[in-house]
C-alpha cells in the first residue's frame, strides 16, 4: 500500500506558455485556509520534520525539486516532488521530512487550516505512540 497520494493539476495554456489553477474543492480535495512557500533552502538542509493532528496539505514543487519523506507509523515512503502540475497530498497525522532541496526549488504549500501551532507533533516519539493509539 502506498502512502502516497498524488493530486494532478491540469496544465493550461497555449503557444504562449502555461499555466495551473488551484481552486479549492475542485482541483484541490480541501478548503484552502492558508497559503505557503518555501525557497532558497540550502541543499544540506532538512525541513519538516512534524506531523499535524487535524491538518490537510498539497504539497507542489512550482520549480526544482526536493525529495520528501512521509510516514503514518506503520509505513515510511518517499517520493520526490518536482512537477508544477503535480501535487503530494498529505493527510493528517503524517509525519513529514523535505530533503535534498535544488537550488531553484519553489515548494508551495497549501493548507487546510490556519496555523495553530497547538496543531503541531514536533517529536517523532510523541507521534508514533498518538497514532498508536
Amino acid at each position: 500500500m502506498s502512502l502516497a497520494e498524488w493530486v494532478n493539476f491540469p496544465s493550461l495554456g497555449d503557444e504562449r506558455g502555461s499555466l495551473v489553477a488551484l481552486e479549492a474543492n475542485q482541483t484541490v480535495p480541501f478548503e484552502i485556509k492558508r497559503v505557503y512557500y518555501i525557497f532558497a533552502t540550502q541543499q544540506d538542509v532538512a525541513r519538516g520534520y512534524h506531523a499535524h493532528k487535524n491538518l490537510k496539505q498539497v504539497a507542489i514543487c512550482i520549480t526544482g525539486k526536493c525529495r520528501m519523506i512521509i510516514d503514518d507509523g506503520k509505513v515510511r515512503e518517499e517520493v520526490w516532488l518536482d512537477s508544477p502540475t503535480k501535487g503530494l497530498l498529505i493527510n493528517d497525522l503524517v509525519w513529514r521530512e523535505m530533503h535534498d532541496f535544488s537550488k531553484d526549488c519553489v515548494l508551495l504549500v497549501l493548507a487546510s487550516e490556519h496555523y495553530d501551532e497547538e496543531d503541531y507533533i514536533r517529536n517523532y516519539d510523541e507521534f508514533i505512540k498518538i497514532v498508536g493509539a
